[in-house]
């Protein structure tokens, strides 16, 4: 360790796995610590079930209804991977598929006036959704047509509107349609968190929309995507690229001090070694006194022996709250998952609402979400700071708010935008392409 590297990276979760992957794969010299035993930080999956226990420092041990111990793995940060996004583009060209199986996560719902409705994104189920009148129905499939046909580089389907300027709101006008129909279009399919979109240039919200409807259309059940064992095993897989490219790794480290010299960052101090560095990259809780905090996520993590009702049973799915329906300034956010992604012991499933903190009864604003959820065996309540620095991940349940975050840190660091076919590796893992010969 008593030696000099390019960059030091500090954390193991997802957002810093995926960076120390990339500047390995840019010929960096990385090395990469985490003061825990296992990877994947505030990202990682809890296995077995008894360590979730002492997590949350729950009494006793799980009881028999629940299983084998070692069938579970939780989440402690809920995310899909929308099937047409960022996230599995990077995979793709890393080649960290190889190390992953995914399923197709079963459902997307959107939540109005206390009951749960699938999100139409086709013509067809435009025109079947009960969540708008027969009118409307119609609205809003020239609208979905409009957003399909919207091609950059050919005017003629604009339709008069130019995206730079119009707004949301203009676009929205334009198609007379209502506000239920606003709220499930921002918040389900484009997946805004807030209504600040409104205002701004349409241009986003159709890329958003296009973005939700390509990946619904790469597998039909909805657009997301899931690990199995668990979102741990995103962060294990960018890190064995690292590896793979002279990526040095090493868990267990405690972090006694970060060394600077001239109010500068040049290396790292763990059990009485500095391993220097021209530059470093961490998650924030290594460096608390130098983070602001911009809010505050909570999420509570249910056990259930049942799916959600009026999903038709699925074995997963998302459900977006949107604000406006529940009186609050953000979203509430449910995903579910269960033993089929072998996360669970057999017949039981985890949900887990999450939403940016409003008040100070953080549990009673996701009341909304948990009623959905009824009857519940076991709830875990996790409370998470947001703050920047590789920032803490939001309570949206996909990813491309995480990977915008890595391709502006990418930009701090290489003084270069990111680009996606710098990513594509040329070495060659022995153990992982066994199989591929």
């Amino acid at each position: 360790m008593d030696e000099e590297y390019d960059v030091i990276v500090l954390g193991t979760g997802l957002t810093e796995c995926i960076l120390s992957g990339i500047m390995s794969v840019k010929g960096k010299k990385v090395l990469h610590m985490d003061r825990n035993s296992y990877y994947g930080a505030e990202s990682a999956s809890i296995t077995p079930l008894e360590d979730l226990y002492k997590r949350f420092s729950l009494p006793g041990k799980p009881p028999e209804s629940m299983g084998r111990g070692r069938d579970w793995s939780v989440d402690l940060i809920p995310k899909f991977l929308m099937a047409n996004g960022q996230l599995v583009r990077m995979l793709l060209i890393t080649q960290v598929t190889r190390y992953l199986d995914f399923k197709v996560i079963e459902g997307s719902y959107v939540y109005k006036k206390g009951a749960i409705y699938k999100v139409p994104v086709t013509e067809t189920e435009a025109l079947a959704s009960s969540l708008m009148g027969i009118f409307e129905k119609r609205r809003f499939r020239n609208f979905l047509i409009f957003v399909a046909n919207y091609d950059v580089n050919d005017p003629k389907t604009m339709e008069g509107v130019d995206p730079n300027k119009a707004t949301m709101r203009d676009l929205y006008k334009k198609f007379s349609l209502g506000q239920d129909v606003m709220d499930f279009t921002g918040h389900a399919l484009a997946l805004y968190r807030t209504d600040d979109y409104l205002d701004q240039p349409c241009i986003d919200t159709i890329n958003r929309i296009k973005l939700y409807s390509e990946s619904l259309a790469r597998y039909g059940k909805s657009p997301y995507l899931y690990p199995l064992y668990g979102l741990g095993e995103l962060p294990q897989g960018f890190a064995r690229l690292s590896a793979i490219y002279g990526g040095t790794y090493m868990l267990n480290k405690p972090i006694e001090e970060i060394v600077m010299e001239n109010g500068k960052v040049v290396g790292v101090k763990s059990e009485g070694e500095i391993a220097r560095c021209k530059q470093l990259i961490c998650d924030p809780s290594y460096i608390m006194d130098r983070v602001s905090k911009v809010g505050q996520v909570v999420r509570i993590i249910c056990v259930m022996s049942h799916p959600i009702k009026n999903t038709g049973d699925v074995n997963s799915c998302q459900i977006i709250i949107p604000q406006i329906q529940v009186n609050r300034k953000h979203d509430i956010y449910v995903c579910m998952i269960s033993s089929a992604h072998n996360v669970a012991a057999q017949g039981k499933y985890i949900a887990i609402a999450s939403s940016v903190v409003e008040t100070n009864d953080p549990e009673k604003e996701l009341k909304p979400a948990l009623d959905l959820l009824e009857p519940i065996e076991q709830k875990h309540v996790l409370y998470t700071s947001l703050i920047f620095i590789s920032r803490t991940y939001d309570a949206t349940t996909h990813f491309e708010t995480t990977c915008d975050d890595i391709k502006d840190i990418y930009k701090r660091v290489m003084g270069t935008e990111f680009d996606f076919a710098e990513m594509e590796r040329t070495k060659n893992d022995i153990f992982g392409d066994a199989g591929d010969q």
